[in-house]
């Protein structure tokens, strides 16, 4: 698997750059490992952010806080190392990916039907600067993106569209100019490219079927 440093070094080889960065943290004192040092962990995790990646998904119990905001019954911690939240479960649930028909959420789920639905949930920052997870769900279970800074987990075709999204950022500082703004582009259009094609490989590794909850049947 690729490191961040090879990462990194193909993203410049995209741009037709010749120069090896040896390290990017610390970098090693090129102007091509400090344009990497800033770029790498922005590109890295907007790309995690593009997609429910399966490698970088995690599940858990949340953490209950004492404050509450209204109209939610429930205030949760953050998990440690969130990059996105995806859904909120029913401890009891097998997968979220049964949701009410036309995704409403505006009834309240049947007991039969609650459990094995992702409920709705919001992100906020409490006064005291804390980011929070607030839901109606008892006992909740948190369905998440990780922060995944661990190359080594990286797919192969996650590793070559971050590698072109990276080559979008680092075009302007490296190139410069019209031309480099142009290499931007050719870039970033290659990149959406390969995070279709990583977006697919990664998808082909579930076989769970979306089932929706028609509230009359679900009622029965």
């Amino acid at each position: 698997m690729s490191s961040a440093v090879e990462i990194c070094n193909l993203a410049l080889s995209h741009l037709g750059d010749t120069a090896t960065v040896a390290s990017i943290d610390p970098p090693e004192g090129s102007a091509q490992a400090e344009h990497c040092a800033r770029f790498y962990p922005i590109a890295r995790d907007a790309l995690l952010e593009k997609h429910d990646w399966s490698w970088a998904t995690r599940r858990s119990s949340l953490a209950l806080l004492v404050a509450t905001v209204d109209p939610w019954a429930y205030a949760y911690a953050k998990p440690n190392l969130m990059k996105k939240a995806i859904a909120v479960l029913d401890p009891e649930a097998g997968d979220d990916y049964t949701i009410p028909a036309a995704g409403r959420y505006d009834y309240t789920l049947p007991p039969t039907a609650r459990s094995y639905a992702p409920q709705p949930f919001v992100l906020e920052t409490l006064s005291t600067g804390e980011e929070v997870i607030l839901t109606n769900q008892e006992d909740a279970v948190l369905r998440y993106t990780v922060l995944a800074t661990d190359t080594s987990k990286f797919p192969a075709m996650f590793v070559a569209a971050l590698s072109w999204l990276l080559a979008s950022m680092l075009a302007g500082p490296i190139i410069k100019g019209e031309t480099g703004m142009a290499e931007a582009k050719r870039c970033l259009a290659m990149f959406e490219q390969f995070l279709g094609r990583a977006i697919i490989a990664d998808s082909n590794q579930r076989r769970q079927q979306p089932t929706h909850i028609v509230p009359w049947i679900s009622g029965r």
